[in-house]
């Protein structure tokens, strides 16, 4: 108990800078502690403690067995051995596991957790160089670097040996732990480390900008911590210099002309969160007017129904504007924490609801869905659509999403509520009890709801003495029919169902304004607020410029999209779908599916191959669940955008000699099953449907084998070649034949014509009927190039 009140003081404290800070220049809109706010829901607070129980032991365990804290004892001198795990960023996940442990230990006191915290901070502290410098990479043997890190501290960073990326997350990590426990152990690592850095940058005005940002985000936290002024200057000219550089990390024009999102999503939203954190504090309006029209460019032409950004995996980021692939969307659930940063940053600018209503998506749905309902399994990409390709993994190579989630679960509290110096903002529904220092006057607020399955909020107010203030309730854009902010997704017309706001009992008198009901009321103690957000079922309809999803609908109830995944529906096929957008849906809590969701139900058509093209049968019953819930029942097919016309559903195949063979090849891939799912591309760069490649493979001779179930008569092959070319690895192959098995040889079809190697198109060879029972694809990489297929057709 004594802990919890010396956290809570502390935190207190730390708040208390921030508004002396404030004063001077900071967000006009300043944030509730996270210690402040103690969550009693069904929903998150779970969750948090989950993360606590599970992901939190799992990612250490992991960083453990892989090598990471290895790496740091043997820069320690503490073992001796050369840095043993793949990328030089590795550091990084040690440190963002660091900070969620660290948030978490404030919320749950756990002396054995605490003990591995002090034991990893002790071999990071053993690890850092005397002059402050910390890469273990670099520190291990300077001679046996990573191909990504120059000889020279630095020199590289602006490409891929992230050294700035890895001590942003410790500067985030250090301050996490000195406010969860007072303790100055990795601070002081830290302080030593920025001092550093800043010596190095600011007065040898080294020239390297960051080239994976973050640290920007880290030496704010650090000046606000330290009031050290040159951790802001550091964050400031770390922004400044970004020019010349590489659009992959926004560094291709400087930061205040840059207009339009792109490239790498994650590198993107911690720029943008940076450069929100320093406009803030030293007024930068330039900085504001550029984030103000990159959020208006990927919120109206790059961001999807999910709240997931980052359409391209060859990337990591964002396409052409409403290139907003399902299948092959990448979404990475770090990319969404990231925007979880940037627009909650906007709006403690801006006091604009539209940020929260964005964060408030993107937090449901496409952050929600990259950790498992166990907590011990992780989506990297968060897809739209699947066949079943898709499934979590208990940990990867690059772990940057398994260690965010750690850090960013615990922080959820904070997020609830903002005040200014006239208004308490509630900006998320959950049930909790907070406590909110407004004015000098100490106010307890009490929300009891069972949000997000149902829309109604009691707000319970307790000031310590009456008082006049603002109670700012975020009324969901979902809520006054509108989709997502801007004209990229909008609701299908339904009937009005306008929320309602009581206060005491009685219809409450509210300015709306930035999308908040500001309630000015002389406050006393059991002030009692309603606030009823009706959550009908709503379909949404695409902006037509987005291919991907013409002639569909999603669903949402609420703040939830919903998915219709294979476990709920007949012989697990959902592709097949078709919904009339005017079939009337219903909702219905199961207590005892995916513990405990509303489902949505309903009658769909269901559509069929035919020579003719797809036609309707009668309908069929379906249920659709919340998306972040799909993928907890095994591998199998799912999608958010549902076909109301039949040519826009993919039917089950009809029965063609490939389909009914059992395919196998030179490389072992689930992905083999594509090359006979009948399912064309627009072209050989079409990353909307699933492929088979062999990629990172070049200059070798491949193959795929068809088995047929008996002997068959063939004559002609066509084959679909994948090639991302410019900037892919993959291209049409040097050389391509067909072989037939005879016995236990096999031999070259004879063709009557050469063999054709196109993109964007089918290349068929016929050749002299052979009767046999398997065919192989046999083909030859070009030597720089790997090669890949799309589909295999047999006649």
């Amino acid at each position: 108990m004594m802990k919890n009140k010396i956290v809570l003081i502390l935190a207190l404290s730390v708040f208390a800078s921030l508004s002396a800070i404030a004063q001077s220049g900071d967000y006009p809109i300043q944030p509730a502690p996270f210690t402040s706010v103690h969550l009693t829901d069904n929903f998150w607070a779970p969750r948090i403690r989950m993360n606590h129980d599970v992901t939190i032991p799992i990612a250490i365990s992991k960083c453990y067995e892989t090598g990471r804290v290895d790496n740091f004892m043997f820069a320690a001198g503490i073992k001796k051995g050369e840095f043993c795990t793949e990328y030089p960023f590795d550091d990084s996940d040690v440190y963002k596991i660091l900070e969620g442990a660290s948030y978490s230990i404030s919320m749950y006191p756990d002396a054995a957790l605490e003990k591995i915290i002090d034991s990893l901070i002790y071999y990071i502290g053993k690890a850092q160089e005397p002059d402050g410098y910390l890469y273990t990479n670099r520190t291990i043997n300077p001679q046996h670097l990573h191909p990504w890190v120059g000889k020279e501290r630095w020199e590289k960073d602006p490409e891929l040996s992230h050294e700035l990326y890895n001590l942003g997350h410790l500067y985030e990590a250090a301050v996490a732990h000195f406010q969860a426990t007072g303790k100055r152990t990795l601070l002081d690592i830290a302080i030593k480390s920025a001092n550093l850095v800043y010596s190095d940058f600011i007065g040898k005005q080294l020239p390297y900008y960051p080239g994976h940002q973050v640290i920007e985000m880290g030496l704010v936290k650090l000046y606000r911590i330290t009031q050290d002024r040159r951790y802001l200057d550091l964050a400031k000219y770390f922004l400044d210099i970004r020019k010349g550089g590489e659009e992959y990390n926004q560094a291709n024009k400087p930061v205040t002309e840059q207009d339009k999102i792109v490239g790498h999503a994650v590198r993107a939203t911690y720029m943008y969160s940076g450069m929100a954190d320093v406009a803030a504090i030293e007024g930068v309006t330039a900085y504001t007017a550029a984030l103000d029209k990159i959020w208006d460019d990927l919120i109206g032409t790059k961001y999807y129904i999910t709240g997931g950004i980052g359409s391209s995996g060859s990337n990591e980021g964002f396409g052409e504007p409403y290139d907003l692939p399902n299948m092959s969307a990448y979404c990475e659930t770090c990319a969404s924490i990231g925007l979880v940063y940037w627009n909650y940053r906007m709006f403690l600018l801006t006091g604009d609801s539209k940020y929260y209503d964005i964060l408030e998506r993107t937090l449901y749905n496409g952050l929600l869905s990259g950790v498992s309902l166990s907590g011990d399994h992780f989506f990297y990409p968060n897809v739209l659509e699947s066949r079943g390709q898709h499934e979590r993994s208990p940990w990867f190579g690059c772990a940057c999403c398994p260690s965010n989630i750690c850090r960013f679960m615990p922080s959820i509290p904070g997020y609830v509520y903002a005040r200014d110096s006239s208004n308490i903002y509630v900006n998320l529904f959950v049930q909790n009890d907070a406590e909110i220092e407004i004015n000098g006057n100490k106010v307890q607020l009490t929300q009891v709801t069972n949000y997000p399955w149902d829309g109604n909020i009691v707000i319970t107010v307790n000031p310590a003495k009456p008082a006049g203030f603002g109670l700012a309730l975020r009324i969901p854009g979902w809520a006054k029919g509108e989709a997502v902010p801007g004209n990229l997704y909008h609701f299908l017309p339904d009937e009005n169902r306008p929320y309602t706001i009581l206060v005491n009992g009685h219809a409450a008198k509210y300015m709306l304004q930035n999308g908040y009901a500001i309630i000015q009321n002389n406050w006393k103690a059991g002030d009692r607020v309603d606030l009823s957000l009706p959550m009908p079922v709503r379909k949404i309809a695409a902006n037509p410029l987005v291919i991907a999803d013409r002639n569909r609908v999603s669903l949402q109830r609420g703040p939830l999209v919903y998915c219709i995944e294979w476990p709920d529906n007949k012989e697990g096929h959902v592709l097949d779908l078709v919904l009339d957008p005017e079939t009337p849906l219903t909702a219905e809590f199961n207590a005892q599916l995916l513990n405990g969701v509303e489902t949505i139900s309903g009658n769909a058509k269901v559509a069929m191959n035919s020579e003719s093209g797809n036609q309707l049968t009668g309908d069929q019953h379906f249920t659709a669940i919340p998306y972040y819930t799909w993928a907890n029942r095994g591998a199998g097919n799912m999608e958010v955008w549902i076909a109301t016309k039949a040519d826009a559903a993919r039917p089950v195949p009809m029965s063609t000699l490939a389909s009914q063979s059992k395919v196998s090849g030179s490389t072992r891939t689930s992905a083999l099953t594509s090359v006979n799912d009948q399912d064309l591309p627009s072209n050989s760069n079409d990353h909307s449907i699933l492929y088979f490649h062999w990629w990172p493979k070049k200059d070798t001779t491949e193959w795929i084998q068809y088995d047929f179930k008996e002997k068959s008569k063939v004559s002609e092959c066509s084959v679909y070649w994948f090639d991302d070319g410019p900037w892919g690895g993959c291209r049409i192959p040097a050389t391509w034949r067909v072989l037939y098995k005879s016995g236990n040889k096999w031999i070259p079809v004879k063709t009557t014509e050469n063999y054709v190697i196109t993109k964007d198109q089918l290349n068929t060879v016929k050749f002299k009927p052979v009767t046999t029972a398997a065919l192989r694809l046999e083909v030859t990489l070009q030597k720089e190039y790997s090669s890949g297929v799309y589909e295999w057709i047999v006649k």
